[in-house]
């Protein structure tokens, strides 16, 4: 298989930004080389959407994106028969556009997905590569370019919200963390704008407040929420003001929380 890496729908200086922080890119790379699935797992908003973003620019791959909840179903993703000019009519769902078309469908936090989303999976993550419609009787083969690629955050797994290993084993996994601090603070600068001298602060605050994951906040601070908060600081919004909208806020609602939060900013950011 020919992987097209300078693909004309994604000019090389159109690929969206991304620091990788291993060998995730040449895994993820030789996954789609050989037609293998892929599961990405760690912490919200550590960068794995950027990562699925940036892989399928890079591979000249259109990439549909679906942001699972409680309320997904598989014929969400499969499609349905719907009403369209006074006739019934089959409307693929983005999985099965993406099994005829090629390309990468991404089911975000999958585990939050009703179960029988996992399993409409299953026969697409083997040697088999096929979808069942049994709505409309067809038995589709994957197209040479199509990838399932999932991603979940392990933190917030529990017993009725966990992916099942009959489901883990079928995927490549691949292990996602915060940047190192140099790194991170490069990324939030060239995303915000904000110069590096300044987010240095953000990310020191960030990692005192990640170590805090357990104990007073339930998830840590996001390099998203870093960048929204240097994006503000760079508009021009004081300092105290962005930690507090940007990060503080979206941790917790508890009062005393936020007021030992303020006080940690403080002393980091000055």
């Amino acid at each position: 298989m020919t992987i097209a890496l300078n693909h004309p729908l994604h000019p090389k200086d159109e690929i969206p930004y991304y620091a990788p922080q291993g060998n995730e890119c040449a895994l993820f790379e030789s996954a789609w080389t050989r037609q293998l699935p892929v599961l990405l797992k760690g912490p919200t908003g550590c960068g794995k959407t950027r990562f699925v973003q940036h892989m399928a620019a890079r591979l000249g791959l259109p990439v549909s994106t679906v942001s699972c909840h409680d309320d997904l179903t598989a014929a969400d993703l499969t499609g349905r028969y719907l009403l369209k000019g006074g006739e019934t009519v089959w409307i693929d769902g983005p999985l099965t556009k993406a099994v005829r078309n090629g390309g990468i469908c991404y089911l975000d936090e999958i585990v939050e997905a009703r179960k029988d989303v996992a399993v409409v999976l299953h026969p697409l993550t083997d040697d088999r590569r096929i979808l069942p419609l049994e709505r409309t009787g067809e038995l589709l083969e994957a197209q040479s370019g199509f990838m399932v690629v999932v991603s979940y955050n392990p933190g917030y797994q529990n017993l009725m919200k966990a992916l099942k290993p009959s489901t883990r084993q079928r995927f490549v996994s691949i292990e996602f963390d915060f940047l190192p601090r140099d790194k991170e603070i490069a990324t939030v600068s060239r995303e915000s704008g904000l110069p590096e001298a300044r987010v240095a602060s953000l990310v020191d605050l960030a990692r005192r407040l990640r170590s805090l994951k357990g104990q007073d906040l339930e998830e840590g601070v996001s390099t998203r929420l870093l960048i929204y908060c240097a994006t503000l600081v760079e508009a021009g919004i004081p300092m105290v003001e962005a930690v507090r909208a940007a990060i503080i806020e979206p941790l917790t609602d508890e009062a005393d929380v936020k007021a030992a939060l303020i006080e940690v900013a403080r002393a980091t950011i000055g």
